[in-house]
This record gives C-alpha cells, sequence and structure tokens, in this order.
C-alpha cells in the first residue's frame, strides 16, 4: 500500500495481520498513526526504514510497534515473520549493513502498473562520503555495498517485461569509485585497495555494457557526484548505456558554502558552470540540487544560483532549504546550539519537529546570520518560480526534437515544481493541497508517455 497513491482502509487489516511500515522522518508521524490503528485491529505491528532504525523506542512508543527492524530488512523479515507467526516478535531486530549479494529483489508482480510512471532498482547502497546534510554515509555506511550486474540486470528486465521503460537507478552514489580514488590508492602502494576500486569500478562498466543491450525504448536515470564529470570514458558509458539524466548535488555556487556542507571536493563559480555543462555536453542531462539557509548565504546568493542553473544549461533544478535531518552532522551540532531546553510547539520540543502536526511546523529551523526565515522561504519560492516559468521551461526543451516531446518536457517540468517547490515550502495547507491535486492531474497524461507494451518473452542480456 503507497499512501501517496490512496490511503489504507483499516477495515483490510485483520487480527493476526502482519503490518510492515517502512518510515523516513518526513512521514514518520503518518506511520505512527497507522501502526496504532493496525495494533488496535490486533495485527503485529512491524516498523523499518530509515528513521526506525534511529528512533525504535519511537516506534514502539508512538506507533504501537510490536517490533522494529534496525537496518537492512532484506535477510531478516523472514525471521520476523516466523517470529510473528508464532506469536512471539522481538521487539528489535538487527538488520545490520548486508553484502550486495544478498539483497532482495523486489516483488515488481505486486506492484499497481496503471499508478506509476516509473520504477526503481538499487544497484548499490552506502557512500564514500561525509556530506553534513546527508544521513547515507552515516547509515549505510561509506563503504559502497555495490550489486553484481547479474542480478541488477534481471531485475530491470523483469521490470521491461511487465511494461516499464523508465527506470530510476535509485543509489546513493551511482559513481562509488572516483579517478581521483584510483589515483590516491597507486600514489600510496596499497595495491589490495588499488585492486578493489579497479573491481567496482570494472563491474560498472559491466552493468553499464549489459544495458546498452536492453530494447531502445528504455532509459534510466540516477544519482551521482560532480566528480563523474571528470571522467569522460564514464559519462560515455552512461550515454551508451541511455542513462540520460542524473542528480547531482551543487549545493552551493560558493567555496564558503561548500565548506559549510563539508562538500568542498565540488566546484563554484566559472568552472562549476563548466563542469556541469559537461555532462550535457556527454548527453546526461542534470537534475541540480542546490541547499539554501547555509550560514555562508546572504541575499545575493539567491540570483546567483538562479543564474548558475540557466547557463550551465540544467534541465532540472530543485532548491531546498537547509533542514537538519536525523542522523546527519547537521542535526548532532544543530541539537547542540538549540541545547537541553528546546523551544516547544504543541507540546513537542523543536528537536523532534517530525512529532509536530504539519500545519504547525516552522519552514526554517536553523536560525541563520544574516536573514530571517521568512527571508529564505521567500527568496527559495522566487528561485523556483523563475527556473521553472513557462518560457524558460520551453527555452530549456529544444534539446527535444518533436513537438510532442517538447509538450510532455513542459508537462513534466510543471510537475515536478508543484510536486517539490510548493509542498516542501508552503506557507499554508490550501496551497499544499493544490500543488499536490494540480501534480496528480498532470501526472495521468504524463503516465503514458514513460510506459511501454509489456514485454513477458524479453531475455536477459548477457554479459561481454
Amino acid at each position: 500500500m503507497d499512501e501517496t497513491l490512496v490511503r489504507v482502509d483499516p477495515a483490510s487489516i485483520r487480527p493476526g495481520d502482519v503490518v510492515g511500515i517502512g518510515i523516513h522522518t518526513a512521514n514518520a508521524l503518518r506511520g505512527y498513526e497507522i501502526g496504532r490503528i493496525a495494533r488496535d485491529r490486533g495485527a503485529y505491528v512491524v516498523f523499518g526504514g530509515i528513521h526506525a532504525t534511529l528512533y525504535p523506542e519511537e516506534a514502539v512508543e508512538l506507533g504501537g510497534a510490536h517490533a522494529v527492524v534496525q537496518g537492512d530488512g532484506d535477510q531478516v523479515w523472514p525471521t520476523v515473520l516466523a517470529d510473528c507467526s508464532r506469536g512471539a516478535p522481538n521487539l528489535t531486530y538487527a538488520g545490520g549493513r548486508i553484502e550486495a549479494s544478498e539483497f532482495s529483489p523486489a516483488r515488481w508482480d505486486l506492484l499497481p502498473r496503471d499508478r506509476y510512471m516509473w520504477a526503481s532498482v538499487q544497484t548499490v547502497r552506502g557512500c564514500p562520503k561525509h556530506c553534513s546534510f546527508c544521513s547515507v554515509w552515516r547509515t549505510d555506511g561509506q563503504r559502497p555495498r555495490q550489486r553484481s550486474s547479474d542480478a541488477v540486470i534481471e531485475e530491470i528486465v523483469e521490470l521491461r517485461r511487465l511494461g516499464f521503460c523508465f527506470i530510476a537507478l535509485a543509489d546513493d552514489n551511482f559513481y562509488p569509485v572516483t579517478l581521483s580514488d584510483l589515483r590516491l590508492a597507486a600514489q600510496q602502494h596499497n595495491s589490495t585497495r588499488l585492486q578493489e576500486l579497479e573491481s567496482l569500478r570494472a563491474e560498472r562498466f559491466e552493468l553499464m555494457s549489459r544495458l546498452a543491450k536492453l530494447p531502445p525504448d528504455m532509459c534510466f536515470f540516477t544519482q551521482i557526484t560532480m566528480e563523474a564529470a571528470e571522467d569522460p570514458e564514464f559519462l560515455d558509458a552512461m550515454r551508451a548505456a541511455r542513462i540520460k539524466g542524473a542528480l547531482v548535488g551543487v549545493e552551493s555556487v560558493t567555496p564558503e558554502g561548500l565548506k559549510d556542507v563539508y562538500k568542498d571536493f565540488n566546484l563554484a563559480g566559472e568552472h562549476l558552470v563548466e563542469r556541469l555543462q559537461t555532462f550535457r555536453r556527454h548527453g546526461v542531462h542534470v537534475l541540480g540540487s542546490f541547499i539554501f539557509g547555509l550560514p555562508s548565504d546572504t541575499p545575493s546568493t539567491f540570483p546567483a544560483t538562479a543564474d548558475v542553473a540557466d547557463r550551465a544549461q540544467l534541465t532540472f533544478a530543485q532548491f531546498v532549504i537547509l533542514t537538519p535531518f536525523p542522523g546527519t552532522v547537521d542535526f548532532i551540532r544543530w541539537e547542540k546550539t538549540v541545547g537541553d531546553a528546546p523551544e516547544t510547539i504543541a507540546g513537542i520540543p523543536i528537536t523532534r519537529r517530525w512529532l509536530i502536526p504539519t500545519a504547525l511546523r516552522p519552514k526554517l529551523f536553523w536560525p541563520h546570520p544574516a536573514m530571517s526565515a521568512e527571508d529564505i522561504r521567500r527568496q527559495t519560492q522566487a528561485v523556483w518560480d523563475k527556473f521553472y516559468a513557462w518560457h524558460p521551461i520551453w527555452k530549456r526543451s529544444r534539446f527535444i526534437k518533436s513537438q510532442r516531446g517538447r509538450l510532455a518536457f513542459l508537462l513534466i517540468s510543471r510537475i515536478y515544481r508543484h510536486m517539490y517547490a510548493d509542498t516542501g515550502i508552503a506557507t499554508d495547507s490550501a496551497r499544499k493541497s493544490s500543488s499536490v491535486r494540480w501534480a496528480r492531474w498532470l501526472a495521468k497524461p504524463c503516465r503514458r508517455l514513460f510506459s511501454g507494451r509489456p514485454m513477458p518473452h524479453l531475455q536477459v542480456p548477457q554479459a561481454d
């Protein structure tokens, strides 16, 4: 049951059922509500996901959990079910960080095929970086756990058999081995490390070579670091594999901003523009992600960011406000600044902001040295509005040859804006509800553009 599509019907929950609820911080409050409903109806309630891993006691106290799975759930889930079936679930289960060979493929046959524009497949968990705003490297680890190309391709082929043409490679970082990593290992004469890195890199190239053999109507999207722009061989392999787009965490257009988020391996200024254009020259369209509200930001940061996004020829962009998420360096630092007696809203400490009713949550949690929360919110919204105005979208669509394709790009851009701009920093619930309605309405005609005829007899392409 995916609540972005339809809400859970309590009447469908029976005594003795096992109700598994995966939550992240943003939807934890609703997850706890569902957990209490399920428990009241006599079901066993099991929580998992990043947020439950970090706050297992919260899922028990507020969500009615009989059990909480911490870490990866792939291998421990059968044990949870067996314990529930005999009426004796443990309070917690340590899923840990399993090896990539133990990852379980999704049950795509259970997916309501006519409700999704695309599917997703994970090829690697973990990220070697240590960005201050990100919890991935703390929860999933800094050692990339990379699946074999066999496992990934088999799952993707299953999806194409069902009719999915567009697949998101939902990785923490699709480029886990950089050229700098290889050079450093060689300079240190660390032959074991060098061999490990070269093996991971070779596996990436093998995967991309097999993606290139899939039906030509398929295309892929992923998430990657800026350093991939230094690696033309890798970018060319992405193009051949029809990995046509990638989310790139730009975060800030200034050296000071990059230092704020521990991401000084990125570039700033004109070097940043050139680096982002490199992706485009190699056929990879960029969804650039920017963060506003960093300590070093000033009022001039907003127009400067909008200018970089335009000159770098970004196909899509997102502009988010700095928010301290649990499990991150930023959150730990924020908790310390708030102190032992944090402000409360509706009786909830602000350091547990995800438990505050949505309509009462602040828009900015980190006091800024130079701007008010309203200044940051207003100027962030202005950048969204400028980037996703009708004329700039149409201008960006010039890389598409057909008028039909350009109109589709226009619709998709507007969907993205409504899904993320207003819902992320809306000033009131009415605007948020309106944006969700718009996004769902626009998604209906776009769904057909992303789907293809089922190919039940498609074979798995072999490695070279």
